[in-house]
């Protein structure tokens, strides 16, 4: 067993436990000095041997943590203990080095008040130096003065009569103290008037305290009830309330009731860990997030057209920092992107860079897998399309918190490095990072040249230089990639956790994965086909399974998959959702090929929309005609009461129905006969021919006669 100098020694062969320190030895003269920590009386003598044999029978062992030591950087220390411990060692430094003459009683003595006369110190203040440079571990911190201790921090002096702290500069009374009612009053007040949306100042929350708990009375000023502080020697000081508000201040509390607990969240919570400890190895995580890229893009179909900035999806694996997935469009903040993107996390990656005209090899870009957890934004990855993911492809999501977009750290950083790296070099970038251009400069919108295909290529190869050769400055490696010599880049990281790590990648189809990314929706079978959003659908496995027929007895709903960007086809998964029918648009409706479903919602709504004005309007012509109706059978009945007076019995006008629609015929056609040239006749003048009297009293004589033979006839008939 080896003796050191410092070394703490604890005895336990004695009733009490003594710790002491060695302070010097000598192996050659076998003898050692100690001193008792626990008593700090002055250094004495032991023999060596003895020291060794202790240990080695166990009486005697080594106390490994040092309580005594304080270890402190100058940074942290007052200028005060700085000050002090330099004084003491300046004393003290030239009589410790004198071993072991500095430990024998009698040259001790004489050294100490040599070191006295020689720095003006009292041979106490020397002795209460040495005693804690020999306990404390001999170095000059050793000497630091325990100013730490002074006024135990954290606990509250006891409230006296007397006023603490410093006197008030204008002698208006001393003041009171801080009582814990008091300071439960400043508790209440904080809470009330300082912690709210209001966002009141800590003067006005100190004034709205004093008029709600400091009032000695009240009064009435305009009806108003006032009241009437104390004198101001009875009322706590503003600096005393703003000195125990910072003492408690709780800055969680204040950020959350304040402003908003999104705001803390993201702003001021502790940040601590990194992303990547999250992650076990490839494909344990991928991290989704979409961005609105600094460029404007001008329509493939017209190049004058400007259509805007584009949307880019990213899918990278959190072990590697591999991006796995991308998706370039216009669908901004929607499952739609993020569908896309991962649909391409899974894709044939050589296939994918060939529609866009770029050759790679399956090793520069091998990532045609699923993850096992999927974090992103609360937004794309809610509700039952992300259910899909979990309940068919066995994929974990997990979403970040409210305005916590920092938690994806990883894909956040590489949208940045992007954007750095290609911004320069693109026609139609947004300036400075904003919209916003000064007055009198070019428009950088007029700038556009790319469009959606060519600005995909330059976001290829960006992902294709970051996958490669992008070296990760600030990635943590762990041991076994140090071991290796693993370069920092993604690709030779993401190969050497599929070898080393454990293995979470997992392959699929990838018309089965797009079959789960697609949103799902209920459909009616009915006698003419499939109907989703108003539109039928039929397929070869409905027509043998002879379902249409079926749904004439009773319909029924069943779940079907669909692409809203193109509903040409609808699609009916199998019970095991590894395969699925496909069912295609009636050939009739034809109005609705190759439109999108918002296309399809907005026409039928336009339709309910007619249909809805066209009922208005024929409920509107109803009444009127209800009403005109009324107004004839009103006039008629009128009429009819008029004329009723009769002798007839209800059996003899029964009786007469058949011959009085006789004559109402002959009548009826005599009115609505035929009679060509009627109307021209009509505008010639008529001739009129001047008669005698003998000749008018002829005619009026034939005129009554045929009057009297109709009504001889009606007669009979009425008979």
């Amino acid at each position: 067993m080896f003796i050191t100098v410092n070394m703490l020694l604890i005895w336990k062969a004695t009733e009490n436990p003594m710790t002491e320190r060695i302070l010097w030895f000598s192996k050659y003269e076998n003898r050692a000095f100690a001193i008792n920590t626990d008593t700090q009386e002055m250094p004495y003598v032991r023999r060596w041997s003895d020291l060794v044999t202790a240990l080695e029978e166990g009486r005697a062992e080594e106390l490994s943590n040092d309580p005594y030591i304080r270890i402190v950087h100058d940074s942290q220390l007052t200028e005060k203990e700085r000050a002090g411990r330099q004084k003491a060692w300046d004393t003290i430094q030239g009589i410790v080095m004198q071993e072991p003459e500095i430990y024998m009683p009698k040259e001790r003595s004489r050294l100490v008040k040599e070191a006295a006369n020689r720095n003006g110190v009292s041979e106490k203040s020397i002795y209460h130096y040495l005693k804690r440079y020999w306990v404390r571990g001999q170095n000059p911190n050793a000497l630091l003065p325990d100013l730490y201790l002074c006024g135990k921090k954290g606990v509250d002096k006891n409230v006296s009569s007397l006023k603490r702290g410093r006197p008030r500069e204008q002698k208006n009374g001393t003041g009171i103290n801080v009582t814990d009612d008091i300071k439960q009053i400043f508790r209440v007040a904080i809470k009330k008037y300082y912690y709210t949306t209001a966002q009141h100042s800590l003067k006005m929350a100190y004034n709205l305290m004093l008029k709600d708990f400091f009032a000695e009375s009240y009064k009435y000023i305009d009806d108003v009830k006032v009241p009437i502080l104390k004198p101001k020697e009875e009322l706590p000081s503003y600096k005393q309330f703003l000195y125990w508000h910072n003492k408690e201040k709780d800055i969680r509390n204040e950020i959350t009731y304040r402003i908003s607990a999104k705001r803390y969240a993201q702003q001021f919570r502790p940040i601590i860990g990194n992303s990547t400890s999250e992650a076990i190895g490839p494909g344990s995580i991928y991290q989704f997030d979409s961005t609105v890229a600094d460029v404007y893009l001008v329509s493939s179909m017209n190049r004058n057209w400007i259509v805007g900035r584009p949307c880019v999806y990213v899918a990278i694996d959190v072990f590697s920092r591999m991006i796995v997935g991308i998706y370039c469009g216009f669908e901004s903040g929607s499952w739609l992107g993020a569908m896309n993107a991962l649909a391409n996390s899974t894709a044939d990656k050589v296939a994918y860079c060939a529609e866009y005209g770029i050759t790679i090899n399956n090793e520069d870009w091998d990532t045609a897998y699923l993850p096992e957890a999927i974090l992103a934004d609360r937004g794309e990855m809610e509700g039952k399309n992300a259910e899909n993911l979990v309940d068919g492809l066995g994929i974990k999501i997990m979403n970040t918190p409210p305005y916590r977009a920092d938690w994806k750290s990883i894909v956040e950083q590489n949208f940045r490095l992007t954007n750095l790296a290609a911004k320069p070099f693109l026609p139609g970038a947004v300036q400075n990072g904003t919209n916003f251009r000064e007055r009198g400069s070019r428009d950088y919108r007029l700038d556009a040249k790319l469009d959606i295909h060519q600005f995909t290529q330059i976001m290829i190869r960006c992902v294709l230089y970051h996958n490669n050769q992008h070296h990760l400055s600030q990635y943590h490696k762990d041991v076994g990639m140090i071991q290796d010599g693993i370069p920092m880049i993604p690709r030779e990281i993401w190969n050497w956790g599929v070898v080393n790590r454990a293995g979470k990648l997992r392959s699929a189809n990838e018309d089965v994965v797009k079959l789960h990314l697609m949103p799902t929706d209920e459909a009616t079978v009915t006698a003419r086909g499939i109907r989703f959003q108003g539109v039928f659908y039929s397929s070869s496995i409905c027509l043998k399974d002879r379902m249409f027929e079926k749904a004439r007895q009773k319909t029924w709903k069943i779940q079907v998959a669909y692409d809203p960007r193109n509903m040409d086809y609808i699609y009916i998964k199998n019970q095991d959702g590894t395969a699925y029918d496909k069912c295609t648009m009636l050939e009739y409706q034809t109005a609705f090929k190759h439109r999108a479903l918002e296309e399809i919602q907005y026409y039928f709504e336009e339709e309910k929309q007619k249909k809805d004005k066209i009922e208005r309007q024929e409920t509107q012509g109803k009444v009127e005609l209800i009403s005109q109706i009324q107004d004839i059978v009103k006039k008629a009945d009128s009429l009819h009461q008029a004329e009723s007076e009769t002798n007839e019995s209800k059996t003899a006008r029964l009786k007469g129905i058949r011959d009085n629609k006789s004559l109402e015929k002959a009548e009826g056609r005599e009115r609505e006969g035929f009679e060509l040239g009627k109307q021209s006749e009509e505008t010639l003048g008529t001739v009129i021919q001047m008669q005698n009297e003998a000749e008018s009293n002829v005619e009026a004589s034939q005129y009554d006669l045929l009057v009297q033979l109709q009504q001889e006839a009606m007669k009979r008939v009425y008979e």
